[in-house]
């Protein structure tokens, strides 16, 4: 595998006046999100590259932001999860003769909101529920830190706001005002998670496994399964078996992601480790399940991996976002722009394997074309985020498979 380095960003966006916490794609690569320290959320068009709305989402930092079918999800350091309703993009007409930040942009209206705990910085993770029937109201399972004991972890169901699974992670019984320290979870707050499901054939019956995956402030990263099938709630992580815990890190992991397959996930650190974790077949047997990696750059802030899986991008605190090969780590290449924290970085969604393309219209019911070897450059592109503010855009070339 092998990876063109370009000298410079194709692309610069100055939107924010403060730094980048967070940055999406949509899934169909038409929109940016980006959201910084101040609450500050914009959205941008990346085929005009200019803005389709922006507004204040949050009193304190972004934590996280993500499109759910027609609305967007942003989480919050005030303690708030928002659901959004998305503003449809602007025809460009609309937009021309103008810069984006002085036009006066149409805001997304609230739907809901959920009150949550964010004192430990780890974002939501979600996951459209497995068992929903296409055909209802469209549902949702959102995993995040628990309400009052950060080192536990919730399960919410959206829209309804309610809580299926409570206190997941509580190694004992006790009040979490007790003065004994033993009555907490002793692998400290959790600093990054991930919600995923894995199909199960039982008594000739399909079924879906509940998992959470959980990495901690003492380095260590948890693998739990989901196993009382006959109920669909759980208090005080009853039901919840751990598969495995892991302690790779010498230091608090900043950042984990999970390949869009859910089958490996990689963390990073303020060490000078890469740390890759097998969910697959493998994930069983502890002794296998996870590698550390050493590299020559201690400090790092943030991860995405792209969705084959085969490569993933390390936000470092110098500001130079790194490439690495998920399978042996290798080191692909390094992007250097931002002259501080690379806070946040994110791949666009993958083409490959799409239904026949359909053109969508603008608001006036004119074609917005765009060829498909435009889109297929398009999905190429890595974002950027850090404290100088800005929002850099990478076009990669192809990755060889061989």
């Amino acid at each position: 595998m092998s990876v063109s380095t370009p000298v410079a960003p194709t692309h610069l966006l100055r939107l924010h006046l403060h730094p980048i916490n967070t940055l999406a794609f949509s899934p169909d690569n038409e929109r940016i999100y980006s959201g910084d320290s101040s609450g500050f959320v914009v959205a941008t068009s990346s085929r005009s590259l200019r803005a389709i709305t922006s507004w204040q989402a949050h009193s304190d930092g972004l934590l996280g932001i993500e499109e759910w079918e027609d609305q967007i999800i942003t989480h919050g350091r005030d303690n708030k999860l928002h659901v959004w309703s998305r503003i449809i993009e602007l025809p460009e007409s609309a937009r021309l003769g103008d810069t984006a930040t002085r036009l006066d942009l149409p805001a997304p209206r609230l739907s809901y909101s959920l009150d949550v705990n964010a004192l430990n910085y780890c974002r939501f993770s979600l996951m459209r529920d497995p068992v929903a029937d296409p055909e209802e109201e469209k549902k949702a399972l959102i995993a995040l830190p628990g309400l009052i004991d950060s080192s536990v972890v919730d399960i919410w169901t959206l829209p309804s706001k309610n809580r299926n699974h409570a206190a997941i992670g509580q190694e004992v019984q006790k009040s979490i005002f007790s003065t004994d320290p033993k009555g907490r979870n002793s692998a400290g707050i959790i600093m990054s998670l991930h919600l995923f499901s894995s199909p199960k054939r039982s008594g000739g019956v399909h079924h879906n496994e509940l998992h959470l995956l959980c990495a901690y402030e003492n380095g260590s990263v948890t693998l739990r399964k989901y196993v009382s099938t006959d109920q669909s709630t759980s208090v005080e992580g009853l039901g919840w078996e751990v598969l495995w815990t892991i302690k790779l890190h010498a230091e608090t992991i900043m950042a984990m992601r999970v390949s869009r397959q859910n089958d490996f996930a990689i963390s990073v650190s303020a060490d000078h480790l890469v740390c890759r974790y097998d969910l697959g077949v493998a994930a069983s047997l502890p002794s296998n399940a996870g590698v550390a990696h050493k590299t020559k750059h201690p400090g790092n802030s943030s991860i995405a991996i792209t969705d084959d899986g085969r490569v993933c991008a390390i936000g470092g605190w110098d500001g130079s976002i790194r490439l690495y090969s998920t399978r042996t780590l290798k080191p692909l290449g390094t992007l250097r722009y931002h002259k501080s924290t690379c806070q946040a970085v994110e791949f666009a969604r993958s083409t490959d394997g799409d239904q026949p393309e359909v053109q969508p219209q603008n608001e006036d019911g004119s074609d917005d074309e765009m060829s498909s070897e435009e889109k297929t450059k398009r999905s190429r592109w890595l974002l950027g985020g850090g404290k100088d503010c800005r929002v850099s855009i990478w076009s990669l070339i192809k990755f060889s498979k061989s």
